[in-house]
């Protein structure tokens, strides 16, 4: 014969381990949930084929962009990064971005003039940088060679 008895305290011991580790894990897959959102639910980089579209893309972040590129230029990215192009991509990868996987890939960047930035009073420039169709660079800079260059989107 087997007996087995549980005291009150034990019980007790034991639901409040059970109700810890379901908060704990409740927590942890809202977390991920909120990440998985912010990098790919929010902001999608797709579908980009036409001024309109590229017009769209960024009055999500800035409202007051002009209707017309003022430059749209074709190039190469490089196989090799220099120090320059490496900073860039950290600009772009805090956008959940990476332009070192369109080495050696045509692309194309599309320029437009901001009326107004904040705070600022040079002349300020959104690019893109689409393959395909596809967003795979963007930023916010300014004309002046000791200004700013700055990811176009926040996913924070």
């Amino acid at each position: 014969m087997f007996i087995c008895s549980v005291r009150a305290s034990s019980i007790k011991f034991f639901t409040v381990l059970l109700l810890s580790l379901a908060i704990l894990t409740s927590i942890f897959i809202g977390v991920n949930l909120t990440d998985t959102e912010a990098m790919s639910g929010a902001v999608d980089f797709s579908g980009i084929k036409t001024n309109d579209d590229r017009i769209r893309f960024i009055a999500q972040f800035i409202p007051e962009i002009s209707g017309t590129e003022k430059e749209k230029v074709e190039f190469s990215v490089p196989e090799n990064f220099d120090r320059i192009l490496m900073s860039y991509n950290e600009i772009q990868k805090a956008q959940g971005l990476d332009i070192t996987k369109y080495k050696n890939k045509k692309v194309t960047r599309y320029t437009y003039e901001l009326p107004s930035y904040e705070d600022y009073e040079g002349t300020v420039f959104v690019n893109l940088i689409v393959y395909k169709g596809t967003v795979v660079a963007c930023d916010v800079s300014s004309s002046n060679p000791d200004g700013f260059v700055k990811p176009l989107v926040k996913l924070t």
